[in-house]
């Protein structure tokens, strides 16, 4: 069974360019703190749209989303009202674009100096910019113009900003004033001492995770966020995203690496839960999450390609996502989903072992690595059965890797997966 040390965050931590306290229309948010899986997804998602590939054509759905609804605004840019100048700037910095995020914002801020949006979206963008002075102007601001629903986000937002002009690149931002460690100076897994937890604002973590996903790139907030998840007893989240800082933003700090070598020996003593066995409860620490996921959205309002019947049609996770299931057993498809049954799709994700086999005929296929499967299981329909071909083996990696096969769609046995692809090949991520 693979380590913890890569779980969830290595899939999220590829490639693309941070963002700050964000406000565009189109996008919706459910309560906070949401589960650490779904937070983890829906924070790939927002950072791939910043993710340029080498052919456009490659890019995300919701890149190519965004980049449309941009090309509209910016069509009809003299004529834009306060609201629609502060989405078009907003766009641009969720589209890595931060320069003319800068020049839209700027003007619009001339016209409408009192547009919470507005303020925000420029603080972001100075921030992106590395002009923390004029970031701390922009969000000072925005903290006067927030409505009261966003006020504590927005201070946390110029907090954030206002440490930075202070500290080193790669150090912890801690925002909530506290040190994570015990009364002895020793680091735990799984505690925080009683006296630092009464510090510890009860929005602690929705304050965090939203500011995550206001920065998807930023590995000091994924450093806050693993300690976060720790001091509420999740030290296997919290291994993961401190191994996400270290191996994939190449963040040096000491007392970083010093904790998440604590956080993964204590992982790796745990016993590893397989399909069919226990998980001990205190895998999901003590937290009380209010969502499963932070955005809501629905990806059938995004356009997506023209399905190639003789060629490979890239598809993303969320298309099955969108399957809805009814008792007794009743699949409802997407239609797009429907129509590529029987062709080839690509697929890129993780492979989870049915069995301690190291070559393998058939595996799980899943969007985010899991560490005990019970704790962190995918939905029914994020779980796709992938058969190799006949006399055909696979050895089990343990990274991201994409996958090329036939769709076939299960509406009919209850005890069968819904989604299989096979004569699958596997293959390394370009």
């Amino acid at each position: 069974m693979f380590r913890i040390a890569v779980a969830c965050w290595s899939v999220l931590l590829l490639a693309g360019s941070v963002r700050a306290g964000l406000y565009y229309s189109g996008e919706q948010y459910a309560s906070l703190p949401a589960q650490w899986r779904g937070f983890l997804l829906d924070h790939r998602a927002l950072r791939n749209i910043a993710v340029k590939p080498k052919v456009e054509s490659e890019a995300s759905p919701l890149r190519t989303h965004y980049r449309e609804e941009a090309a509209k605004l910016q069509a009809r840019l003299p004529k834009l009202g306060a609201d629609e100048l502060a989405d078009l700037g907003a766009l641009y910095i969720r589209l890595g674009e931060i320069e003319k995020a800068v020049d839209v914002l700027r003007t619009a801020q001339r016209a409408h100096a009192n547009h919470f949006a507005i303020a925000a979206n420029l603080g972001t963008a100075w921030q992106l910019l590395g002009d923390l002075r004029q970031a701390a102007s922009a969000l000072e601001d925005a903290v006067r113009l927030a409505p009261g629903k966003f006020l504590v986000f927005e201070e946390a937002h110029l907090k954030l900003v206002r440490l930075r002009q202070k500290s080193k690149p790669g150090e912890l931002d801690d925002l909530f004033g506290i040190r994570y460690v015990n009364d002895k100076d020793a680091y735990e897994p799984g505690k925080l001492a009683a006296a630092q937890t009464k510090k510890l604002p009860t929005k602690a973590v929705a304050i965090a995770q939203q500011l995550a996903l206001w920065f998807p790139a930023d590995g000091p907030l994924l450093w806050q966020l693993g300690e976060l998840a720790n001091a509420h007893g999740d030290f296997r989240s919290g291994a993961a995203m401190m191994e996400g800082c270290v191996v994939q933003f190449g963040m040096a700090s000491d007392t970083l690496r010093k904790h998440r070598h604590v956080l993964r020996d204590a992982v790796d003593k745990l016993p590893q839960a397989k399909i069919g066995e226990e998980h001990a409860p205190e895998h999901a620490g003590t937290l009380a999450f209010r969502s499963r996921r932070p955005l809501v959205s629905k990806l059938e309002s995004v356009p997506l390609p023209a399905i190639d019947a003789k060629g490979v049609n890239p598809v993303p996770w969320e298309l099955f996502g969108e399957t809805s299931l009814e008792r007794p057993f009743k699949v409802n498809f997407p239609k797009y989903l429907q129509e590529l049954k029987g062709k080839q799709i690509a697929l890129t994700g993780f492979i989870f072992p049915l069995r301690d086999d190291p070559n393998m005929s058939a595996f799980l296929f899943i969007e985010a690595p899991v560490g005990c499967w019970y704790c962190e299981m995918p939905d029914t329909t994020g779980i796709i059965f992938v058969e190799m071909p006949a006399e055909t083996t696979v050895p089990f990696r343990r990274g991201l890797v994409r996958i090329v096969g036939r769709l076939h769609l299960n509406a009919t046995d209850a005890e069968e997966f819904l989604y299989t692809v096979k004569d699958a090949r596997v293959g390394a991520v370009d």
